[in-house]
């Protein structure tokens, strides 16, 4: 670990004016930036491997690298199955497909997630309900899901947002009393875990996002869909390829058995993502290293809430998630908190945070759904609140050499806090 990489360190001396002002940013402009995704010598003998074998579709008889892949992250997952389709969103489509979920059933999500979530039930003719989320993992609450539930309910849909796995206790209770599937949306959760368990085996099923900026990304796009059910792996294997069976060795029959599309895997995206996981787990330990030692520092900050992994679990950190409470931070409980989060989202970029939104409204208010089938019930007050008090730091800290650019953020941060008076004043409250 470097030095950069330690524990909490005490201010020497008060920082001086803020960059917004004039002052110079605590983050130097010459520090090294974060690269993500890391490529190297790996990644491209992979791909120009597969673009000199000429194999560069799956549906043909020979075994190509997303069938290394596909039995590579089943391991992983301790799961029987896996199956490489085009991206996450197919490979969360394809799963509710092969559940029978369609018109006229109802499927449960989180009113806080990527909008992609909300899509694939939509895309399926079917009612996406959402409910409100938990206030400090930013997951599916298990209590107002519960009340959402009818007779019409096929599926329940936790995110393991950011990293942090969904409270599948509560849920697995939930949807066992009702006979109901899980689906993981482990999209943003690879090498998650609760116990010695891993994301992608908690549920019925689990879909997994390969998109460039995800913890195991590849070139571009991509997803994987675990499971230990056969019918489910054979039933989204079919309906990656127009509904065709296809058996490696054996000549393409072009016979169609089932409804389907095209949502393959790319041989090369495979290769790309199969390098990448020669890496993964010492990423994912680097990773570990560098994100704890930046938010013990964080954590002594007044009226910030960093992100925490719930005791148990195994966070994958792909997303920090930080809040503001404008009343602990500087003493001012009747602030604006929308209003203090908008001010200390300019102080801390101008010192050269790269500070940014994720999602900026809640999926119900999202226009797609303006005069659309879809059950919101009532307002989602904690996921409302997230959203209106909370930035996030995305993408830069994958770099598992991203440790001495932490630690200048967390010098950073220690400016602003200096200067909270500041923030409250362009917040109009002072």
């Amino acid at each position: 670990m470097t030095a950069h990489a330690e524990g909490p360190r005490a201010l020497t001396r008060r920082p001086g004016r803020l960059a917004a002002f004039g002052g110079p940013p605590a983050v130097p402009r010459d520090a090294a930036p974060a690269r993500w995704p890391v490529i190297g010598e790996a990644e491209r003998r992979r791909v120009t491997d597969v673009l000199d074998s000429g194999h560069l579709v799956s549906n043909t008889g020979v075994e190509t690298e997303v069938d290394q892949l596909e039995r590579a992250w089943a391991q992983h997952c301790g799961t029987a199955h896996c199956v490489g389709v085009s991206n996450g969103t197919a490979a969360l489509e394809l799963i509710l497909d092969a559940l029978g979920v369609g018109p006229g059933s109802e499927v449960i999500i989180p009113a806080l997630s990527f909008i992609a979530t909300a899509m694939a039930p939509l895309n399926l003719g079917a009612v996406p309900v959402f409910a409100d989320v938990d206030p400090r993992t930013f997951n599916l609450s298990a209590e107002d899901t519960a009340a959402r539930i009818t007779p019409r309910t096929a599926a329940i849909i936790p995110v393991h947002l950011h990293g942090q796995p969904a409270d599948m206790g509560g849920l697995t209770a939930i949807a066992r009393r009702h006979g109901l599937p899980l689906v993981e949306d482990a999209a943003q959760a690879h090498g998650a875990a609760i116990g010695d368990r891993s994301t992608g085996s908690l549920g019925n099923a689990a879909a997994f996002s390969l998109q460039y900026t995800k913890n195991l990304p590849t070139c571009g796009e991509g997803g994987l869909v675990t499971t230990d059910d056969p019918d489910l792996a054979r039933h989204v294997g079919m309906a990656r390829q127009f509904g065709e069976e296809l058996v490696r060795g054996a000549p393409r029959t072009h016979r169609s058995h089932i409804r389907g599309g095209n949502a393959k895997l790319s041989p090369v995206q495979a290769a790309f993502t199969l390098a990448q996981l020669t890496r993964f787990y010492a990423y994912r330990e680097q990773r570990e290293r560098n994100v704890t030692a930046f938010l013990s520092r964080l954590s002594a900050l007044p009226g910030l809430q960093v992100p925490r992994a719930v005791p148990g679990t195994t966070h994958a950190w792909h997303i920090l998630r930080f809040r503001f409470h404008p009343g602990p931070a500087a003493g001012a409980p009747e602030a604006d908190p929308d209003r203090f989060r908008a001010s200390l989202h300019r102080l801390l970029r101008a010192e050269g945070v790269p500070m940014s939104r994720y999602q900026v409204m809640p999926l119900p208010d999202q226009p797609v759904f303006a005069g659309a089938r879809h059950r919101t019930g009532s307002g989602h007050p904690d996921t409302r609140a997230v959203i209106a008090d909370s930035l996030t730091l995305q993408k830069r800290h994958l770099d598992p050499a991203s440790g001495p650019l932490l630690q200048h953020y967390a010098d950073a941060f220690e400016k602003v806090w200096e200067h909270l008076d500041t923030a409250l004043r362009m917040a109009g409250q002072r």
